[in-house]
């Protein structure tokens, strides 16, 4: 694997980093501004808690438009400004709403970095290590959990507006990010849809990236004038949009943005104390992180499918017994060990595997869309599935709340079984070919 492609890929998953240090970050500060501005769980869930992810759910909705037109590179560097304006303007506010505001505009960052990162890394990856390479994406996601966590737990008890800093912390790294993307090529294959025939060249031949021009411009003269038209929605791309709904529906079902939103909310629940339930909250990090890098070290030697079996095997696992547990009130660490399954096998499985899948099943003309699509879909049932944990925990408890994500995650089993294809090893243009057909 070239060095230079290996850094420009590390480069550009900190938009991961910077994802999941967002998304959990707020955990810390949770129980602290529900209290500060005496608010009801319904707005707290919804407002306050929620807000972050209906950005993310605009960004995503709406991010295959800069990653198309501006491209990958300049929707990347926008992502990082979004990041860096939500970090200290979310720090400073003094009120739910511009609090909710500034948690908005970081939202847009993270759902426009799940098209444009996957899809640029995907573009410039060798098929051989592509699942590698897009994989550090998903790396940087849990690694940004981790030290979101571990940064809550040292920054808890400083003082009565803690939570500043615990928000505040996020704008160092996006402001090295925005930095350091800027130093990143643009696409060859985007530069190639674009009809920028001779810079996409000068990229292919400065990365020494095992790809063929003249193959390239022949697959895009195919595919757009078959139909410059054409969308994600028609006939012929019927398999890779259901795979591509299907693999995000059932990540969010799992219940992992649900747990990592409040998991020191559970782990109170379950009896632990305050400081306890931060400091298991780093461990869930930790093992996050441990098993994103073996699913990452696997993923091109077993395959997506192999890896999305181990995951839906200890997903049913692990949500029955957490579910059991608060049932039969077992008291103790039995809920956090359970817990510690569950985001191993999340992080072996659908962790290691979404961003990956999705961004390799459509065409090149439709990377991009095909990306938000998947994206939309994750986040849509992000926003909503945490934004009601508060009101479904008071009302319904959280033993019948996992016991669903079990159920749910036997679906996600059969899927795997029956339907979800291979693509380890096998070219973009391969697989834009074989996944979509006129007959499907």
């Amino acid at each position: 694997m070239e060095r230079k492609i290996l850094w420009i890929a590390i480069i550009v998953a900190l938009a991961g980093f910077l994802f999941g240090f967002d998304t959990v970050v707020i955990s810390g500060a949770d129980k602290k501004l529900q209290e500060l501005w005496n608010s009801s769980n319904t707005f707290h869930g919804v407002v306050v808690m929620g807000m972050a992810l209906w950005g993310t759910v605009i960004g995503a909705l709406f991010g295959a438009i800069p990653t198309n037109k501006l491209g990958r590179k300049k929707t990347l560097i926008w992502i990082g400004i979004l990041y860096s304006i939500s970090a200290l303007g979310s720090a400073l506010a003094n009120d739910p709403i511009s609090f909710a505001v500034f948690r908005f505009i970081g939202g847009l960052g993270v759902g426009a970095s799940t098209i444009a990162a996957p899809a640029y890394i995907s573009e410039i990856a060798p098929a051989k290590n592509r699942g590698k390479l897009v994989g550090m994406y998903q790396f940087n996601i849990v690694f940004g959990i981790l030290i979101a966590y571990l940064s809550n737990y040292l920054l808890s008890g400083i003082g009565d507006q803690d939570w500043r800093f615990m928000i505040g912390a996020e704008a160092i790294p996006a402001i090295l990010y925005t930095v350091l993307v800027f130093y990143v090529p643009k696409s060859p294959r985007w530069l190639v849809v674009q009809g920028k025939f001779d810079e996409a060249e000068k990229v292919i031949q400065s990365l020494i990236l095992d790809l063929s021009l003249d193959e390239l411009k022949k697959d895009v003269t195919n595919t757009v004038s078959a139909g410059s038209s054409e969308t994600i929605f028609i006939k012929k791309y019927r398999l890779p949009l259901i795979l591509a709904f299907l693999i995000a529906f059932f990540n969010q079902w799992s219940g992992i943005n649900a747990f990592l939103y409040y998991a020191p909310r559970i782990f109170e629940l379950a009896g632990l104390g305050e400081s306890t339930a931060l400091l298991s909250s780093i461990g869930i990090g930790v093992t996050n992180l441990l098993f994103t890098l073996i699913g990452i070290y696997l993923i091109d030697r077993l395959g997506r499918k192999q890896l999305m079996y181990f995951g839906s095997v200890g997903y049913i696992v692990s949500l029955s017994l957490v579910s059991a547990a608060f049932f039969f009130n077992w008291t103790g660490m039995a809920v956090p060990i359970f817990l510690f399954v569950f985001i191993a096998s999340h992080a072996i499985g659908q962790g290691a595997v979404i961003w990956v899948f999705i961004s390799e099943i459509f065409p090149n003309h439709l990377r991009g869309s095909g990306q938000a699509f998947g994206s939309s879909t994750h986040w849509v049932l992000a926003a909503l599935i945490p934004s009601f944990v508060p009101f479904l925990f008071g009302e319904i408890g959280p033993g019948v709340v996992f016991g669903f994500f079990a159920f749910m995650m036997i679906l996600q089993l059969l899927w795997v079984f029956f339907m979800m294809p291979e693509t380890k090893g096998i070219s973009l243009e391969e697989l834009g070919k074989s996944l979509s057909r006129e007959e499907v």
